[in-house]
């Protein structure tokens, strides 16, 4: 069966308009849970309705919305547990070290995060909408995030070119990026064990590791939030522009929505949604594709991501796309997986077909991430455009050929 193709000169598919869009959603600061985050999902709402979603609307969620207190909270367990355990064997130094390298892990998306409930809570918006046949029985969901994040040492651009120079073999061998969470529970962890067992080699290591991870979480959590147009101000762009073209050539059989969270504090507007909507999609009948930062040089589809363990996407949700993507002629990136995490990363948990598109440079790395170099500017449209372009054909196949 052929992709029923958008027009080449299609308005949604117009780089322009991208361009203007982006522009005007990242004149807004949107530091997640803050007020310009909620002013920025008002804007998607009334950009969404524009283009025909009248029902789209803000949805506020109630919780704790940064990363950097709770895990900076439990590293700094494994920094007094390490202290401890250099001077004598404790099981109290042992216990706290495994309090906190559990809750570390328990953090990690898609797990409960016991300790935010009882760290201060904000409120953060996500924006729904929903286009086409009010009564179908099967739902494709697009989500994307409105919001943007903390700077930081640790995302420093320089770091990946640096690899590049001195490692390229490296860089050219691994498919799979860095393991940055890991020292959150390892810290706490060693610096537990050499509590227990009296080895003080070991509990200084985990108390240095945990202070190294605790200071990343401090000077992240001090920087300000970056202007977010690549993460993710072109997610959000694919769905407006997938709302004027549903608007344009509705869906048959298949209802869209379309979904911008508050993603940044470890995706947990992505938990939020899943707790008020996974009941209402069932497993069989659901599609979705996190749309998440798409203006690097290079499409990609992830293999599959995870923060702790690696969790691989559905062969059939793979197989589904690539085939679009080859039937287009649009070039994804090969091989990539990420460990860090993606709103996919919730339904993928769930058991939902589902995948996540994303986008690189050569070095394996999104344009500009997480740094304050991440304005219009700088965004590749040409793969935005291309982004819009799959979306869309992933949408319609589905409407006509569910998988």
């Amino acid at each position: 069966m052929t992709v029923t193709e958008p027009k080449p000169a299609g308005p949604h598919l117009d780089e322009t308009w991208h361009r203007e869009l982006l522009e005007e959603l990242c004149g807004f600061e949107r530091e997640t849970a803050s007020e310009g985050e909620a002013a920025a999902a008002r804007w998607v709402v009334d950009r969404l309705s524009a283009e025909g979603a009248p029902d789209a609307r803000v949805e506020e969620e109630r919780g704790h919305h940064t990363f950097w207190w709770p895990l900076g909270i439990a590293c700094a367990a494994g920094v007094v547990a390490g202290l401890r355990g250099a001077r004598r064997r404790s099981l109290a130094a042992a216990a706290l070290g495994a309090a906190g390298a559990w809750a570390a892990a328990d953090e990690l998306p898609p797990r409960k995060r016991r300790l935010r409930s009882v760290l201060p809570q904000g409120t953060a918006t996500n924006v729904v909408a929903t286009l086409g046949p009010a009564d179908a029985r099967r739902t494709v969901v697009l989500v994307a995030h409105h919001d943007a994040a903390h700077s930081g040492l640790v995302f420093h651009p320089g770091i990946p070119t640096t690899i590049e120079r001195l490692a390229p073999q490296l860089l050219e061998d691994n498919n799979t990026s860095p393991p940055l969470m890991w020292p959150a529970i390892g810290g706490p962890a060693l610096a537990a064990l050499g509590a227990a067992t009296g080895r003080r080699g070991l509990a200084k290591a985990g108390a240095i590791l945990s202070a190294l991870f605790a200071a990343g979480m401090v000077d992240i959590g001090s920087r300000r939030v970056v202007p977010g147009a690549n993460d993710n101000g072109t997610g959000v762009v694919t769905l407006i522009a997938l709302a004027r073209a549903l608007a344009e050539q509705p869906t048959e059989s298949v209802k869209v929505m379309l979904v911008s969270t508050s993603e940044e504090a470890t995706c947990e507007g992505m938990r939020a949604f899943a707790n008020r909507h996974f009941d209402e999609l069932p497993l069989a009948d659901t599609f979705f594709l996190a749309v998440d930062t798409v203006g690097s040089p290079h499409l990609l589809v992830l293999r599959g991501e995870g923060m702790l363990g690696m969790d691989d996407y559905p062969a059939r949700s793979l197989g589904l796309i690539d085939g679009l993507a080859e039937e287009l002629g649009i070039y994804l990136f090969p091989h990539l997986r990420l460990r860090n995490a993606t709103d996919g990363v919730f339904p993928l948990a769930a058991g939902y077909e589902c995948a996540s598109l994303c986008s690189c440079t050569h070095l394996k790395q999104p344009a500009n991430y997480h740094w304050p170099t991440d304005v219009p500017e700088n965004v590749d449209f040409g793969t935005v455009a291309e982004a819009v372009r799959l979306t869309e054909a992933m949408v319609r196949r589905l409407d006509s050929d569910w998988v």
